[in-house]
C-alpha cells in the first residue's frame, strides 16, 4: 500500500467507533466475497455446451461436501441478525417507528437493485428483437439473478425481524427451536407430497430463525468458546443426520444430480449448516479482533462493505456476459473443457478477469448504493410493506423464469419491484436525485 494509501487507512481506522464490532463487517464482506468466487467456479462455461449452471458440482460429486465451507449464506443471515437488531434497537431509543425503519433499510438494499433489473429489462428487449434463442437469454437472465434470491429471502427476514427480536428477549433460545421446528414441518409435508412449493415458507422460517442467532451474538448469549463450538457440535451432528438417516443430499448448493434441493426452496439443513459455521468462525473472533485492528486490513473491509450489494448483484451478470461473448466469437482457446486439468489451472485466471470486469462495472454502479438522506416523515406502515411484496414477487418469479419465455419477453416482471418501490414511496426517480443516481 502507499504511503497516500496507508494514511487514508490511518483515517478510517482512527474514524471507527472503538464500540463498533468490526468482526461483523469482516465477516459480511467474507461470505459475499466466497459467494462471488463460488459462483464464478462453480458454473461452467463449455464451448459446446453453452453455460453449465451447476457444471462442477453435476460433473464432480467430490465437491459436494466442500459447499458445507462454500455456501456461506448462513454467515451473512448471521451478521444480519447482529446488525438489524442493533439497528432496531437505536431506532426505539431514537422513537424511529417501524414503517421509516423499514423504508430505511428497504432504499439501502432495493436502490441498488434498479440499474440491475432495468439493464436486464433492456437485455431482453433487444436480444428479443434481434431474433435471438430465447432459450439461451431466459438461461442467461436466470444466471445473472441468481443473487436476488438471496435479497428477497433477506428483504422478508427484514420485515419480520423486529417482531421477531421481541420473541427473542422473551423466549431467547426457544424461539429459535420453534422456528426450526415449524420449518421441519414445512419440509415434511412439501417432501412428502414431492411439492416444492409446498417449502417455500422456509424461504422465511428457516432464515428468520437462524437470523435470530446474531441477536444471540449481539446479546452477549453466546460468549466464550465453549458455547460456540457447542453451537458447531449441533450443527453438525443436525446435518449429518438429516444427510445421512435423512432424504436430504449433502451438497448445500443445488446440483441438477440431486432429486431434493437444500437451497432452493431453503431447508431446514441450512439452518443446521448455519449453526456449524456460525460456532466455527465465532470462535475465532478474538484473533479477528486484534487482525482487524490493523488499519490496512479494516481499511480493506470498509471499501468493501462500501460498494457490497453492487459487488455481489452484479458478479454473475459481468460472468454471464464474457461467458457469451466468448462463446459468441468461438473463441475455444479461452474455454477449456470444464473439470479438466487446463480448465482447473485456469480457474484463478478466470476469477482474476471477472474480478476486473465486475471492478469496473462497480465504479460506475456502486454509486447507487449511496443514496441521499431521506429526511421526508416517516410513512404509514402498508407503503414500505407493499413495496416490499411488489420487490419479492418480482424477483422470486424472474428467480422461475428469467426476463424472457416462449411468448416473449415477460416486462413485467423486472418492472414489478422498481414501480413498486417508486410507487409506494421507497424511492423517487424525479428531480437531480434520481439524475445522479442518488434516489
Amino acid at each position: 500500500m502507499t504511503t497516500t494509501g496507508q494514511g487514508r487507512a490511518e483515517k478510517v481506522d482512527a474514524a471507527t467507533p472503538a464500540s463498533r464490532n468490526r468482526v461483523v463487517d469482516f465477516l459480511r464482506a467474507a461470505a459475499i466475497t466466497v459467494v462471488v468466487l463460488g459462483h464464478w467456479t462453480i458454473i461452467a462455461v463449455d464451448a459446446d455446451g453453452g453455460i453449465q449452471p451447476h457444471g462442477v458440482l453435476d460433473g464432480a460429486a467430490w465437491t459436494h461436501p466442500l459447499t458445507w465451507v462454500f455456501q456461506v449464506m448462513p454467515i451473512f443471515f448471521l451478521v444480519g441478525g447482529y446488525s438489524n437488531a442493533l439497528s432496531w434497537r437505536s431506532a426505539r431509543r431514537k422513537d424511529v417507528g417501524y414503517a421509516e425503519w423499514l423504508r430505511t433499510r428497504l432504499r439501502r438494499l432495493g436502490i441498488p437493485l434498479v440499474p440491475l433489473l432495468l439493464a436486464w429489462l433492456v437485455i431482453g428487449v433487444v436480444a428479443s428483437l434481434a431474433g435471438a434463442d430465447l432459450a439461451a437469454v431466459q438461461l442467461a437472465s436466470q444466471m445473472a439473478l441468481i443473487p436476488t434470491w438471496f435479497l428477497a429471502a433477506y428483504l422478508m427476514v427484514i420485515v419480520v425481524a423486529p417482531p421477531c427480536l421481541l420473541l427473542w428477549e422473551r423466549f431467547g433460545w426457544f424461539s429459535i427451536v420453534g422456528g426450526i421446528l415449524l420449518a421441519g414441518a414445512v419440509d415434511a409435508i412439501s417432501i412428502a407430497a414431492d411439492q416444492p412449493l409446498l417449502g417455500y415458507p422456509n424461504y422465511l422460517l428457516v432464515w428468520a430463525a437462524f437470523h435470530q442467532v446474531g441477536y444471540a451474538w449481539l446479546d452477549g448469549r453466546l460468549a466464550g468458546n465453549s458455547k460456540r463450538l457447542l453451537l458447531a457440535a449441533i450443527g453438525l451432528v443436525g446435518l449429518l443426520a438429516l444427510v445421512t438417516l435423512g432424504p436430504y443430499p449433502v451438497s448445500m448448493i443445488t446440483a441438477g444430480t440431486d432429486e431434493i434441493s437444500n437451497s432452493s426452496p431453503t431447508r431446514i439443513t441450512m439452518a443446521f449448516l448455519g449453526m456449524l459455521q456460525a460456532g466455527l468462525v465465532l470462535s475465532l473472533e478474538k484473533p479477528l479482533t486484534v487482525l482487524l485492528a490493523r488499519p490496512r486490513l479494516w481499511f480493506v473491509t470498509v471499501l468493501v462493505n462500501q460498494r457490497i450489494m453492487t459487488w455481489f448483484l452484479w458478479h454473475l451478470t459481468v460472468m454471464v456476459g464474457l461467458a457469451h461473448l466468448l462463446l459468441a466469437f468461438d473463441v475455444r482457446a479461452l474455454l477449456p473443457e470444464p473439470l479438466s486439468g487446463v480448465w482447473w489451472a485456469t480457474r484463478p485466471l478466470w476469477a482474476l478477469v471477472l474480478l476486473v470486469l465486475t471492478g469496473v462495472v462497480v465504479l460506475v454502479m456502486g454509486r447507487f448504493e449511496t443514496p441521499r438522506p431521506d429526511e421526508r416523515p416517516a410513512p404509514p406502515v402498508w407503503k414500505p410493506l407493499a413495496a416490499v411484496v411488489c420487490v419479492v414477487a418480482g424477483l422470486a418469479v424472474m428467480a422461475s423464469v428469467g426476463v424472457v419465455g416462449e411468448s416473449g419477453v415477460y416486462w413485467w416482471w423486472p418492472l414489478l419491484p422498481v414501480v413498486g418501490m417508486w410507487g409506494f414511496g421507497v424511492v423517487r426517480l424525479t428531480g437531480r436525485e434520481a439524475a445522479n443516481g442518488l434516489v
